[in-house]
């Protein structure tokens, strides 16, 4: 990396992650569990600092309590290093009395926050996407080109770039059009050679789309005059961005990896279950850029008696006579014998109930945290300190798409059944 520059991270907390309820109904979206073990945010933190990048700012605005205390938990550098992960909630100001109300408009509200800082470069990430990058590479584009913005793409093809903006460069690589997500003719105009960046001719032929990842390196001073120059601009892909293609230096880096936005119900459940199979799309085994999250220093996991494949458990669990296919088990699940779990995520839990309160719990009817014996789950999502009781099913074998329970005990959402945080059904519960 060149010019010595200082970078800080700023990471985009999201909105109110309507799109992944139930999952965001007492969380923020970069708190929700992935993986069995991680959350979200640990993906955008990690890449920094497996980039040698260490002041991280998360910016969250809903249900931060959770996120808090997983940064605050997990995340604690040298006293001898300038390295902190630090959130930044909306707050209220005379000069700013509103919440954030976009990408940029967040931003914009947190640069008081950043005086003191001697800023030169800020990478601004996205707190929702499963990916692996050195930004180092992202960075020394950024310098090599002398840009005041750098847009990280992703080549894409004719079937996916209709869901993304999209970026059309010059030979050189420099950004001189950009469309939010064009159909028809506006999408035909927007293919690019991507050879350019290093693309085969067969793959350029596949993938002839610049996707706008929603990340960028800006420099720090032409971040605050274009933020400056239109006040009620307050997204980054649909209205800064634009503008600054007119009248600065804006470059396109390209990214040839797995990257998926988990940004609805479905991309998260295909993205944790693709984690179980035998060659994931994304691989957490990678010990030269891994994946950072709390440390919980929890027993093994136990096993009796299972038939357990294509899946992932993770530490803390007691399992007795289950059956599992392309699943996530997460910590401290407890299931107990004749559970079969398949195509399904155990969120798990965040504490084990003692022997005595299990037993408690059995003398009112009230299932133990975990699953009862004998329970069906298939095609589901079941978050953390969910009570399944006996002989529970939830198979939605009417293939219904998108349905509401009886005072929110569970929801359907794309076909995948989803029990929220701390519900509870009761012995023979059938969905």
């Amino acid at each position: 990396m060149a010019q010595g520059d200082n970078v800080v991270a700023v990471i985009l907390g999201g909105g109110a992650g309507s799109r992944l309820f139930p999952l965001t109904r007492e969380r923020s979206k970069p708190a929700v569990p992935l993986g069995g073990k991680y959350r979200l945010i640990d993906v955008p933190v990690s890449n920094c600092i497996n980039s040698d990048i260490t002041q991280i700012f998360v910016l969250t605005q809903y249900n931060s309590a959770s996120l808090n205390r997983h940064i605050s938990q997990t995340y604690r550098f040298s006293s001898f290093s300038t390295g902190f992960v630090e959130i930044l909630a909306a707050e209220q100001r005379k000069d700013s009395p509103d919440w954030f109300q976009g990408t940029a408009d967040a931003v914009r509200q947190i640069l008081p926050h950043l005086r003191g800082w001697e800023i030169d470069t800020l990478l601004i990430l996205s707190g929702d996407h499963l990916y692996r990058m050195d930004y180092e590479k992202f960075l020394q584009r950024h310098y090599d080109t002398k840009a005041d913005v750098t847009i990280s793409v992703i080549p894409s093809t004719r079937a996916d770039a209709e869901g993304f903006g999209l970026l059309k460069t010059e030979g050189d690589g420099k950004i001189v059009e950009f469309k939010e997500k064009p159909t028809g003719e506006a999408l035909d105009s927007m293919r690019v050679d991507t050879t350019q960046f290093g693309l085969s001719a067969e793959e350029s032929e596949k993938r002839p789309f610049l996707a706008s990842m929603g990340i960028y390196v800006f420099d720090y001073e032409k971040l605050k005059e274009l933020l400056a120059e239109d006040t009620s601009a307050v997204d980054f892909g649909g209205e800064i961005i634009p503008a600054a293609i007119n009248n600065y230096n804006v470059q396109a880096h390209l990214f040839d990896g797995y990257w998926e936005d988990i940004g609805t119900i479905r991309a998260f459940y295909e993205a944790n279950l693709d984690l179980a199979s035998p060659l994931p799309k994304f691989n957490f085994f990678n010990t030269e850029a891994p994946i950072y999250t709390r440390s919980r220093y929890l027993p093994p996991s136990k096993l009796h008696g299972c038939d357990i494949d294509s899946t992932m458990i993770s530490e803390g669990c007691i399992l007795s006579g289950v059956y599992a296919r392309k699943s996530i088990i997460g910590l401290r699940s407890r299931l107990d014998s004749g559970v079969r779990i398949e195509n399904s995520i155990i969120m798990g839990s965040d504490l084990y109930e003692s022997i005595e309160a299990i037993q408690s719990n059995i003398e009112r009817g009230v299932p133990h945290i975990g699953i009862g014996q004998n329970s069906i789950i298939r095609r589901a999502i079941v978050d953390k300190n969910v009570r399944i009781g006996r002989d529970v099913k939830l198979l939605n074998l009417g293939g219904i798409e998108n349905a509401d329970g009886e005072n929110g005990a569970y929801f359907i959402r794309d076909g995948i059944i989803i029990v929220p945080k701390n519900g509870c059904l009761p012995d023979g519960t059938e969905v």
